[in-house]
C-alpha cells in the first residue's frame, strides 16, 4: 500500500503531466482502466483520459500551479490546487463558439481527489468554477 504522502505526490504529477499534456507521466500515474471526471472531460480508461488531454485545444499556456496536498486516509488523496495561466489560444466553449486569445492572465482555484489502487490512480474527480474562468475572461458578466 502506498503511504499518504506518497499518493499526493503522485497526484501533484499527475496535476502537472494533465497541464504539460505529459502522455509518458500520464502513463505511469494513472491505471489503464482509470475513471476521470472533470468540468471540461469525461473518461473511462486512460487512452481516452490522454485522447481528451490531446484533443484539449492550446487556448492555455505559461501554467503556474500551487498545489497543496490535504490529509486523507485510505486509498485516497486530495489535493487543492490554485492554477495560473494565460489566454493565448482560441478556446471553444458551448455550441462550438470561439473565443479568441486575450492575453489574459487568469486564476483558477480547485480541487482534485484521486483514488488509488497501489500506486496508480484508478479514479480521478476535479473540481473547480468554470463561470469564474469565463468571467475572468470577459465571457459572461461578474453578475452572472
Amino acid at each position: 500500500m502506498t503511504a499518504n504522502a506518497e499518493r499526493a505526490d503522485i497526484l501533484v504529477q499527475a496535476l502537472y503531466a494533465g497541464l504539460e499534456g505529459n502522455r509518458r507521466a500520464i502513463e505511469d500515474l494513472y491505471a489503464d482502466d482509470v475513471r476521470a471526471w472533470t468540468p471540461s472531460l469525461s473518461a473511462t480508461t486512460r487512452i481516452e483520459l490522454m485522447e481528451e488531454f490531446d484533443r484539449r485545444d492550446d487556448a492555455f499556456s505559461d501554467f503556474d500551479l500551487d498545489a497543496v496536498p490535504l490529509d486523507v486516509g485510505g486509498d485516497f488523496a486530495c489535493v487543492e490546487w490554485t492554477v495560473s495561466m494565460t489566454h493565448s489560444g482560441p478556446l471553444t466553449v458551448a455550441e462550438g463558439q470561439v473565443v479568441e486569445a486575450t492575453g489574459t492572465r487568469v486564476t483558477l482555484h480547485g480541487v482534485s481527489v484521486a483514488e488509488f489502487r497501489d500506486a496508480k490512480i484508478c479514479g480521478l474527480r476535479q473540481y473547480w468554477d468554470e463561470i469564474s474562468l469565463f468571467e475572468q475572461l470577459g465571457i459572461v458578466g461578474s453578475d452572472a
